[in-house]
């Protein structure tokens, strides 16, 4: 199963992380592994804090080493979010990165 990392905005907004959610949800149906660190780093930090969302960024850039893709979902791309983009064109190549257009249903 290759292992994806869902791109998307954060923010500290709930709604965000609903969102992020259905995108794994997705993923898995489609059989593979989603890695979304804000639904998980949600639970223990607070993305206000700027020392929290510092390490949360560092965090998400160990974990991408994992990741056999990126996907970026959304037409937003937030600070956090391009941060992320830019260190996995480094490390696995721009190719490996997936523009997700959201429909309705997505």
């Amino acid at each position: 199963m290759r292992v994806i990392f869902v791109c998307s905005p954060f923010q500290g907004k709930q709604e965000n992380i609903e969102k992020a959610k259905k995108y794994c949800r997705m993923l898995a149906d489609m059989g593979y592994i989603p890695i979304a660190p804000h639904v998980y780093f949600s639970q223990f930090m607070d993305d206000h804090n700027p020392e929290d969302r510092r390490r949360a960024l560092e965090m998400n850039k160990k974990l991408l080493e994992f990741c056999d893709e990126l996907w970026v979902f959304g037409e937003e791309i937030t600070e956090g979010m391009r941060e992320e983009i830019e260190y996995f064109k480094k490390i696995k190549g721009e190719d490996k990165i997936k523009w997700i257009k959201l429909t309705k249903q997505t």
